[in-house]
């Protein structure tokens, strides 16, 4: 039997990276997509120091010509993708919508839907050629709560890759075909940097927003994710899981 392949978008690190690793212990082959290539190699270099078998492809999720290219190559590579996890996205920076540029409203859009739909169509006819393949889209409380302030637009994003992922589950069905979504909470990495370095008052108070009283950990992003593509996942379609102790109930 080949080896699983497992497309990873914005795996250079953060939450990413851990899914990777993760998804390469459990026997895939990675494919880290990322837009910094030194980076990339970097962290090949690690997986591969641990016996995982990873490689780096280097494109922008938002550039749809990029995006088609890319992943036809890797699944023409392989054959076949067993799991893409839409991983890359973000807030983008935030504004209120009064006075908020189009530009920026368009740059939040495409890093969060467009590059999950450009990425999931084009892996489409190579997950067709997988057994028990799935996708995994990220969304975000915001697409429930429409987010903090300024981060309205960032929450209208997250709440369309919901119902993208509805509308995948439902279409990729027939086809054998599994398409979930996670809803990662607070979880300490990279991305809340800059505030947990000039106001950690405000980054230690997020905790008493969370049930279990602490910030979630990357690794258990990635075990989520895990299940999601296994075999022990083979009955769960259009669900989205939320990853954050508790922090949806808003205390």
């Amino acid at each position: 039997m080949s080896k699983k392949i497992a497309l990873i978008t914005g795996a250079t690190g953060g939450i990413g990276f851990e899914v990777a690793k993760r998804l390469g212990n459990d026997g895939y082959r990675v494919v880290l997509n990322g837009i910094e290539a030194e980076k990339g190699q970097a962290r090949v270099t690690e997986l591969v120091a641990m016996g995982i078998e990873a490689e780096y492809v280097g494109f922008d999720v938002t550039d749809e010509e990029a995006v088609t290219r890319h992943v036809r190559s890797i699944g023409e590579k392989y054959g076949k993708i067993d799991c893409v996890i839409n991983n890359a996205g973000g807030l983008g920076g935030r504004s209120p919508i009064e006075g908020m540029t189009t530009e920026f409203y368009r740059s939040v859009m495409a890093l969060n839907l467009d590059s999950t739909f450009f990425v999931s169509r084009a892996a489409i006819p190579f997950l067709k050629n997988a057994v028990g393949s799935s996708i995994v889209n990220y969304t975000s409380n915001a697409a429930w709560n429409a987010g903090g302030p300024g981060a309205g637009i960032y929450g209208v994003s997250k709440a369309a890759v919901n119902t993208l992922t509805r509308a995948l589950a439902k279409e990729l069905a027939p086809a054998g075909i599994r398409v979930n979504a996670v809803s990662p909470g607070t979880i300490d990495t990279p991305f809340h940097a800059q505030i947990k370095a000039t106001k950690p008052d405000v980054f230690a108070s997020w905790k008493n927003s969370i049930l279990l009283g602490r910030l979630g950990q990357p690794e258990e992003v990635a075990s989520v994710i895990s299940f999601l593509v296994s075999e022990d996942a083979s009955f769960v379609t259009a669900e989205t899981v939320q990853i954050g102790g508790g922090q949806a109930l808003g205390i």
